[in-house]
Parts: structure tokens; C-alpha cells; sequence
């Protein structure tokens, strides 16, 4: 019995490391662009704002 509840927290362990590995993979590689390019379109419009204004 012992045996088997090591290895079950052992692979419970491991499968929660993968799936934390892989959360951070998916944010970097998916979200995290996203937010760069909003923010980017962001500061075009502040400073288009501001072009217009400034005519």
C-alpha cells in the first residue's frame, strides 16, 4: 500500500507540473502577444488623437 501511494502522489505531482508547464507555454506564446499588440494599437490611436488635435 505504501508503495502505491508514493507513486500515486509522485504522478500526481508530475502531471501538475506538466500542466503547469504547459499554462505558462499557452501564456507566453498566445497571451501575452495579444497584449503587446492591443497595447500597441493603443498608443497609435493616443497618438493619432494627439495629431489630430495638434492641426
Amino acid at each position: 500500500m505504501r508503495k502505491f501511494t508514493s507513486g500515486f502522489f509522485t504522478g500526481t505531482l508530475a502531471t501538475a507540473a506538466v500542466v503547469a508547464g504547459l499554462l505558462m507555454g499557452v501564456k507566453k506564446k498566445v497571451i501575452e502577444p495579444l497584449e503587446e499588440k492591443e497595447s500597441k494599437i493603443d498608443e497609435n490611436r493616443k497618438k493619432a488623437r494627439r495629431k489630430r488635435i495638434a492641426r
